[in-house]
């Protein structure tokens, strides 16, 4: 029989139960609502022909809670044919799961129509906008052609090193077999190709189409006017007459076709005298921002933080983005900055330019101190003005490392071989005991016999083991317990062996009154620096990272110590440990 406890009947007992029990109850109810499925939604072109279909994707993450209801479509958009697919991956040793469904639709009227939300049980999607033009009624087409090419440039007068859109449309009503298209040509510009191929129905004076569309992105390299060459497409087209006799082995008969666009003229404007920067930089967005892995305000003497300067631009190529950390700062800062990352995006839209630079400070004394603002003047292609993308002057305070020297625990070296030196003054000053410590050194004799024997019947090639004082053994034991550390992917064991070693590393070199990582990281090779930064940045940075050890101690065991603190010791070698 259960017996409640003589507190559960007191008012105020009961009261927070219930407050207790209630909140379990909210968290119980929470996951539902924090595992909710991501639902995305894209298209494959973002302005499109009324007489044109295009492709509306609905992504999840993960399953969601019901089956799509795609009835709001209708009342804008002519659904055509629909499919879904599903995609699991594995990575870092997590699952991932992905459902996509693709919708084949027509507008159904000109304008700037609105994807409503599609609910997927008590999930949804966002809504999402497009820009239907009219029908391409108005097209000349010569001689009501089978098959042709159109060609379309945005703007059609841009500034130099600016992006112009280019797109190539292959029109076609008959079957076509190894069909190949040229690549735009012209002198003095930089052409990249944007993704993969777009496919669509269409109507032009009444006659359905199936469109192939291609885009690329060109950047002008000189003002002036430039021709961009005629596209060329050449094609096996199917020829519908009756095979001979023999058809068995040749059922169908083709025929060879040349197509030519037509030619284009850009008008490229040179670089607008309102621009005062020096880096001319065009693009039709940009953003500049920075990171920091700890707290500027709460710096340490010898500490390392890590500054990320990121820059972005849309419409513009990596080539073209500037050096971010290029201004001194003060020489009690000392920087190790890593190589900059460079990438680019090419999406239906345009190219995305990407550059990330990440600078590790180490400050050497304390105070304060300013990081210049950077600036980065752009011409904004869209509005056509210019801009400035700024990162505002940073203050650091850096402060006196909190740790210091620990003195040996052991008696120092001198003093034991002073020892050992001396006469044992103990059995002199109590003879009543001197019968007892004969009869200790006659035992350590004989074992001291013993032992000589055993030396004397091994090789003799085979040397002894030179005897170690007390500050190798504790050196020795501090790489050893870094090694299992490192092994065990233990971050804060290996901070604590590295500290361990360094302070008898160091501890009487240059008049070191601090060691830490900050310091050890100095004080050590290129590879071994970055490896103790890095370890750094796991243990203090915002985001929770895996770290892995082997890199640490493969440059730990074949670093080479710097010659400023390797003079007393060019003749001693660091023993050669592996994972």
């Amino acid at each position: 029989m259960l017996r409640l406890h003589p507190l559960c009947n007191c008012p105020y007992m009961m009261n927070t139960l219930k407050k207790i029990f209630f909140l379990l109850l909210l968290l119980n109810l929470a996951p539902a609502q924090v595992l909710a499925a991501e639902i995305n939604v894209s298209l494959d072109r973002n302005s499109v022909g009324l007489d044109e279909s295009f492709q509306i994707i609905f992504t999840a993450n993960d399953t969601p809670d019901g089956e799509p209801d795609f009835a709001p479509l209708e009342q804008d958009f002519e659904l055509l044919n629909q499919s879904q697919s599903s995609n699991m991956s594995l990575i870092n040793g997590k699952l991932s799961k992905s459902i996509k469904w693709t919708l084949n639709v027509m507008a159904k009227h000109p304008g700037s129509l609105i994807i409503p939300e599609v609910n997927f049980g008590a999930d949804s999607s966002q809504a999402l906008s497009i820009r239907v033009t009219e029908g391409a009624d108005n097209k000349d087409i010569d001689r009501n052609d089978e098959l042709f090419l159109e060609v379309e440039v945005s703007p059609e007068s841009p500034y130099v090193q600016s992006q112009v859109l280019y797109s190539a449309r292959l029109y076609r009503r008959i079957d076509i077999t190894r069909a190949g298209l040229s690549e735009p040509e012209l002198s003095d510009a930089v052409v990249e190709k944007l993704g993969d191929d777009s496919s669509y129905n269409t109507q032009i004076n009444g006659i359905n189409y199936a469109v192939t569309e291609r885009k690329y992105a060109i950047f002008p390299q000189k003002s002036g006017s430039l021709t961009i060459k005629p596209l060329e497409l050449t094609a096996e087209v199917a020829i519908n007459n009756r095979p001979s006799f023999g058809g068995f082995f040749n059922p169908q008969m083709t025929k060879a076709k040349k197509v030519l666009s037509k030619a284009v003229t850009l008008e490229v404007k040179a670089v607008p005298a309102s621009f005062s920067g020096q880096h001319w930089l065009s693009a039709d967005q940009l953003e500049l921002k920075e990171e920091w892995s700890g707290d500027t305000q709460q710096m340490k003497v010898g500490e390392p933080l890590t500054r990320t300067l990121t820059l972005s631009a849309k419409g513009s190529t990596v080539s073209q983005l500037p050096e971010l950390n290029k201004d001194k700062i003060d020489a009690q800062l000392k920087t190790y900055p890593d190589q900059a990352v460079l990438q680019e995006q090419k999406k239906a839209d345009g190219l995305e330019a990407f550059r990330q630079e990440k600078i590790a400070i180490i400050p050497s004394k304390a105070g304060f101190y300013k990081l210049p603002a950077i600036e980065i003047p752009w011409f904004n292609s869209q509005n056509q003005s210019m801009e400035i993308a700024k990162i505002p002057e940073t203050m650091l305070t850096v402060a006196e490392a909190a740790g210091t020297l620990v003195e040996p625990l052991a008696p120092a070296v001198p003093e034991v071989q002073a020892q050992k030196v001396e006469p044992a003054p103990l059995v002199q000053s109590q003879p009543p005991q001197q019968n007892i410590w004969l009869w200790i050194s006659a035992f350590l004799a004989t074992g001291w016999l013993a032992t000589f024997v055993r030396l004397l019947t091994k090789s003799s090639t085979k040397k002894p083991a030179p005897v170690k004082n007390e500050g190798e053994i504790r050196l020795e034991q501090c790489v050893k317990n870094l090694k299992k550390a490192c092994a065990d992917n233990n971050a804060v064991a290996a901070k604590e062996a590295l500290l361990a070693w360094g302070r008898q590393k160091y501890s009487d070199r240059k008049g070191l009154s601090v060691v830490n990582l900050g310091v050890i990281a100095e004080l050590s090779e290129a590879r071994l620096r970055d490896e103790i930064l890095h370890l750094n940045q796991v243990l203090y940075g915002k985001t929770a990272e895996q770290w892995q050890g082997k890199k640490l101690f493969q440059a730990f065991v074949e670093n080479k110590v710097r010659k400023k603190i390797a003079a007393s010791d060019d003749d001693k070698l660091e023993p050669l440990y592996r994972l």
